[in-house]
């Protein structure tokens, strides 16, 4: 993505970077923890793809994690996504950016995502920006030794062009 300031694809040097991210005490109930092997091993393989955005003063302010890129379904997750400042939209830019990549990019037909039901602000977010709420998956999450259910969320590509090109409104 030349010129492009939000996302870069990640290399291996970021993963330390990636790792503390995801250890943040804000984000250890809602955000999985993979030791550095997995996430190299996972950066390294066909079947996923890592986004850094850059802090300005050095270091990485955010990730984002996609998976199923080998899919024959045409379905790619959001697996991951950290921002080490929420609240200031930097979160909802780097969702939007990833659903351009997704659809316009990746040409997926279907962009999924889960959240715990206890993160109402994230579910805020992807509804916010189209997503649809398909259901529960129950306890299908586990967190300090407790099941904790999941919402799953999703985006078809027909979805994502619908909100690039709106119908035009009836004229009177």
């Amino acid at each position: 993505m030349p010129g492009d300031s939000l996302l870069r694809p990640a290399v291996a040097a970021d993963i330390p970077q990636i790792a503390a991210l995801e250890c943040l005490p804000a984000f250890r109930n809602f955000v999985g923890q993979w030791p550095e092997e997995r996430h190299l091993a996972t950066l390294s393989g066909p079947d996923a793809r890592y986004y850094v955005s850059d802090a300005p003063n050095g270091g990485i302010q955010a990730f984002a994690l996609l998976r199923g890129l080998q899919e024959a379904s045409r379905s790619i997750e959001l697996k991951r996504i950290v921002v080490a400042t929420p609240g200031q939209g930097l979160g909802r830019r780097i969702v939007r950016k990833l659903m351009r990549i997704v659809f316009e990019d990746l040409r997926a037909h279907r962009f999924f995502l889960d959240v715990y039901e206890d993160n109402p602000r994230a579910r805020h977010l992807y509804e916010g920006l189209g997503f649809v709420y398909e259901g529960l998956m129950r306890e299908a999450g586990e967190r300090g030794g407790d099941f904790i259910s999941l919402h799953l969320m999703s985006m078809l590509a027909r979805e994502y062009h619908a909100l690039l090109h709106p119908p035009a409104a009836p004229s009177p």
